[in-house]
């Protein structure tokens, strides 16, 4: 299969796991429970790489692409290792930006061609923040249950400063290329290429909301240039742009900016895909745009034809975009159809593939465990997942002879199989996950990491709320009663949120049914 591919260097008759040999992050750093509460179980994984532990100790360097809330996970979890506390890890962050936070950080320029982030004025989370934080850091008492993106940001310097990792997190530097040269990534820096520095371990934790997706609509192009339609990362507050708008795009953006935008037109229409059309509401629901006319006429799937819009307004997501890697690396474009499975990666736009766990490349260019990908899965609880997928990662950094090559690779297969096995609808689906998928995926990388953590029943159930309790929360704000709920909440700890939401779940199942 190939040198990195299969993992040759792996012992395959000593694989099974020893009872004298470290377990889990306890291994990289992390006492089992630190990432959140939950059920235990062993698990030995790291103890599969005995043999490499006893060889004579190196330094090596990490690089982590982004100061985004991964590639703040991915540090953090890095400076609790014992590898790192002994002088073996050295790990630094590079952050194109003046500032931690990611998508979080306000644009001071939104107005640019490309906005640096797409955050709106408006923006408020559409999960409980208990749901949403690190397990390992909870939001401050008496935070909004479900805070704006100003709390978020303050969130992520405060996550920062608490586990002191701003001296390891360059800003106003960007990674302008990554490339291999065995044994080594070669890492060059922002602003002309002079710096080239040189890593063991590259984590790309670059966010996936900075290049726009547009349809590819007929017309849409035209409508574009004229201004007549704009992609929702330019958004920032409602004004007037006409009589007559067009929101395409079903997700929490697109309807955010749909509520918002009523009142500044006559008229608003939102396309869905999939929906049929309905004219009974305040607003127009139509299904899908199948083209874009002259004189504002628009075309959706089911036939029919609106008139004389005079702006669109495309909520329509973004691009995975790795710019940084050559195309030797990851081929822009969906992959044949599998099996087999590519020696390469390929980036769809979509999804980025194969990819073992949604972090690991399966290719044949460079070892499997020193090029990885962070918070690519979507319509997840974001934070939790990462911590899970930088233990996951660095465990296997520290223990590559535990990576499994072979029982990645048919796992990746085995997903490619229940999505359909067509490249272009596996690729819009591969890094969507299910209610019961995000949280097995996550509980399998504790299992990975050899830590006893699993995902607790608590988070799953407010998930499973998440948009009776925001509905619910919206009210008790318009009343003016939010603030008294959360007052003095997470005081006495995590556990005083948790008691929270099942509070305020109550009442808004009794809400919705008065």
């Amino acid at each position: 299969m190939g040198r990195y591919w299969g993992c040759g260097e792996r012992d395959r008759a000593g694989g099974a796991a020893s009872a004298s040999g470290l377990s889990g992050l306890e291994s990289v750093g992390l006492p089992a429970g630190a990432l959140g509460g939950g059920s235990s179980s062993g698990c030995g994984l790291a103890s599969r790489a005995e043999s490499e532990d006893e060889k004579p100790a190196h330094i090596k360097t990490i690089c982590i692409i982004g100061a985004g809330a991964a590639g703040l996970a991915a540090l953090k979890t890095v400076l609790d290792t014992p590898q790192f506390k002994s002088s073996l890890w050295k790990p630094v962050v590079f952050e194109a930006r003046h500032e931690v936070g990611g998508v979080w950080l306000p644009d001071a320029l939104p107005t640019s061609p490309l906005p640096e982030t797409p955050l709106y004025d408006s923006l408020t989370t559409n999960l409980p923040h208990p749901v949403m934080c690190f397990p390992s850091f909870p939001f401050p008492p008496s935070t909004p249950v479900f805070p704006a993106a100003c709390h978020v940001q303050r969130y992520l310097e405060s996550y920062a400063a608490h586990f002191n990792l701003r001296p390891f997190i360059r800003v106003n530097t960007a990674v302008r290329a990554v490339r291999w040269e065995a044994p080594k990534w070669k890492v060059h820096l922002s602003p002309d290429d002079s710096e080239i520095l040189d890593f063991d371990l590259v984590i790309v934790a670059n966010g996936h909301h900075a290049i726009p997706r547009y349809p590819d609509v007929p017309g849409i192009d035209a409508w574009l240039a004229a201004k007549k339609a704009s992609h929702s990362v330019h958004y920032r507050r409602p004004s007037y742009l006409g009589d007559k708008i067009l929101v395409v795009g079903a997700g929490p953006s697109g309807t955010d900016i749909a509520a918002e935008m009523r009142p500044s037109c006559k008229m608003l229409i939102r396309s869905v895909t999939g929906a049929a059309s309905d004219d009974s509401g305040p607003v127009k629901i139509r299904g899908r745009t199948t083209a874009f006319g002259a004189d504002g006429q628009v075309h959706f799937a089911d036939g029919s034809v609106e008139p004389g819009i005079d702006h669109c307004i495309l909520a329509t997501g973004y691009q995975v975009s790795v710019p940084f890697l050559p195309d030797a690396l990851v081929h822009p474009g969906l992959s044949r159809p599998c099996p087999p499975l590519p020696d390469t990666l390929h980036n769809s736009s979509y999804n980025l593939f194969p990819l073992a766990h949604h972090l690991f490349p399966i290719q044949r260019a460079f070892p499997p465990t020193t090029l990885v990908f962070m918070g690519l899965p979507v319509r997840v609880a974001p934070l939790p997942i990462m911590e899970a997928q930088a233990a996951a990662l660095l465990h296997f950094f520290a223990h590559p002879a535990a990576y499994d090559a072979d029982a990645a690779a048919a796992g990746v297969l085995a997903r490619y199989a229940e999505l359909g096995g067509a490249p272009a609808a596996v690729a819009r689906a591969w890094s969507v996950l299910t209610f019961d998928e995000q949280f097995a995926y996550q509980d399998r990388l504790y299992e990975l990491a050899g830590v006893g953590t699993r995902v607790p029943q608590w988070r799953k159930d407010m998930y499973a709320a998440k948009a009776l309790l925001r509905s619910f929360w919206v009210e008790l704000e318009r009343r003016g009663e939010a603030d008294a709920w959360v007052r003095g909440v997470g005081e006495n700890g995590a556990q005083d949120w948790v008691d929270l939401l099942y509070r305020l779940l109550r009442a808004a199942e009794e809400w919705e049914c008065a």
